[in-house]
């Protein structure tokens, strides 16, 4: 979305910046139409990567981070909405009612962490456990729960496996909400402050209403 925004905001700029050049250029400085056309190009050129340049570079300080380091995340943040599309699929394929609770945990979660660091790349570091450890896990036992599932026989042996594959599955749940708990935890902590701070207030009132009386 913050792209999108983006793109319209340097367009437009761009877009004002060419049609402005080129009526000074041919009205007062006498330009033919066409070295106007050109000169106003350029120049509206120049203000959309300008500006481009300037909304990064904001960004990158409002985030606190490098150039280099959000060049990073992002190419980790593509691999994994890869990873997430192979891990809908695979829950896609999962058409067993007792499972459907915890699949749609398991893709909140994920996606969850994903949008978050995706809006706010300074938090990716504190989910490189997830973006390297336990997305890939959760990836690949939930395909292979999802080929076992399709199995049209159901062996003694197929049932087994089935069932250590969703402990598996349930333990690298357990993973993913640590993984968010951390991802979020600067903003827990920060709430949890605010509510002491509001409690504290709201048990001095009725001393300050008896100290007015």
């Amino acid at each position: 979305m913050r792209h999108f925004f983006e793109f319209i905001l340097r367009s437009a700029a761009g877009v004002s910046t060419t049609i402005l050049v080129w009526l000074i250029s041919y009205f007062s400085f006498d330009q033919t139409v066409l070295v106007s056309l050109l000169i106003g190009f350029l120049g509206g050129t120049g203000v959309y990567l300008l500006l481009g340049w300037i909304l990064n570079k904001q960004y990158l300080k409002e985030n606190g981070i490098t150039r280099r380091e959000y060049k990073y995340i992002r190419t980790n943040l593509k691999e994994a909405k890869e990873k997430i599309n192979r891990l809908q699929k695979a829950v896609l394929r999962i058409r067993n009612f007792s499972d459907m609770k915890q699949n749609y945990e398991v893709i909140k979660l994920v996606n969850k962490i994903y949008s978050t660091t995706k809006k706010e790349p300074k938090r990716f570091f504190k989910a490189e456990q997830f973006y390297f450890t336990n997305l890939d896990s959760i990836v690949e036992i939930t395909e292979k729960y999802a080929l076992l599932h399709s199995q049209p026989a159901k062996t003694p042996e197929l049932k087994i496996s089935l069932k250590e594959t969703r402990l598996t599955i349930d333990k690298l749940t357990d993973s993913l909400e640590n993984d968010l708990y951390r991802v979020l935890e600067d903003d827990i902590v920060d709430l949890q402050f605010e509510l002491d701070v509001a409690k504290k207030t709201m048990e001095r009132l009725p001393l300050d209403k008896d100290h007015k009386k």
